[in-house]
């Protein structure tokens, strides 16, 4: 649509497509309101609760244990060449991080729909915010398995030197499904009720509590399309110090997470017009 002012100026209203679609530079612009919104969810969090913080390491303690005894002590499945506990603790943490990012971001649109029917900003900020809220229980499970490491006196390597990407990685594709959830739950509930055994099912397919090892070599190239896959991997390598850097599985998991990456927020730009109408 194309509106000429009394001043002879023209100005052409039309919809962006493409990487302007996302609109970057707005979201940077709302940067205050994203530290806001993460600052609030940690916050509300541990509101009233008696343990706080306490919570978020007792957690991957008490699964990363009841996977050893299960995995092994019972089932002996390979640990490559590490104590289980420690073998499952580290699978169990890029996990975590990605399963709870995935559910507080998955129905942050539902939660904030009083914000959205009021106030104008990216609602791509509001995703975003509650995924990377959960780096502070991420960060205090890190600090639980460094001690960890040091009572089963495993030695910290140059690999640590990798996390960085890896959390990157972990959060593009966290933050990407969400995209997706969160969009679609907004129109259809049930994408919020069947998050739970999405995040259930994506476990059982990742390797959170047992060696890749075990997999097939028939299924493997298949298997490696999980993008959890090669960053559980790598979480592993990076501080356990065993065994060599998958590569393959690594690029493939990248890949993979940007392309979810992408489209979901594309996608979500593209509904995000008639969120305010129906939430």
């Amino acid at each position: 649509m194309t509106k000429t002012l009394e001043s002879g100026i023209h100005i052409r209203i039309q919809r962006t497509k493409g990487w302007a679609g996302l609109r970057l530079r707005e979201l940077w612009a709302y940067r205050d309101l994203f530290w806001i919104l993460a600052w609030r969810d940690v916050k509300l969090r541990y509101k009233q609760t008696a343990l706080g913080v306490t919570w978020v390491i007792l957690q991957p303690i008490l699964t990363s244990g009841i996977f050893a005894v299960i995995f092994g002590v019972l089932a002996k499945l390979p640990s490559d060449d590490s104590p289980y506990l420690l073998f499952a603790f580290a699978g169990t943490l890029p996990w975590t991080l990605f399963a709870q990012s995935l559910q507080r971001a998955g129905s942050s649109l539902v939660s904030g729909r009083e914000l959205i029917s009021k106030v104008y900003f990216p609602r791509l900020v509001l995703p975003i915010a509650s995924s990377f809220s959960v780096l502070v229980d991420f960060f205090v499970g890190l600090a639980t398995l460094g001690v960890l490491l040091l009572i089963y006196q495993t030695p910290f390597t140059w690999n640590l030197l990798a996390l960085p990407g890896l959390v990157l990685v972990n959060l593009l594709i966290s933050v990407g499904v969400s995209f997706w959830i969160s969009a679609f739950s907004v129109h259809y509930r049930d994408f919020i009720y069947a998050l739970p055994f999405l995040v259930q099912a994506w476990m059982y397919a990742s390797p959170v509590a047992y060696s890749s090892s075990i997999v097939p070599e028939q299924w493997k190239a298949l298997y490696a399309l999980n993008p959890m896959v090669g960053v559980i991997e790598g979480f592993r390598w990076a501080l356990l110090g065993q065994g060599e850097f998958s590569w393959l599985s690594f690029a493939v998991s990248l890949s993979v997470s940007i392309v979810i990456f992408i489209s979901g927020a594309m996608v979500f730009r593209r509904i995000e017009r008639g969120f305010a109408d129906v939430i």
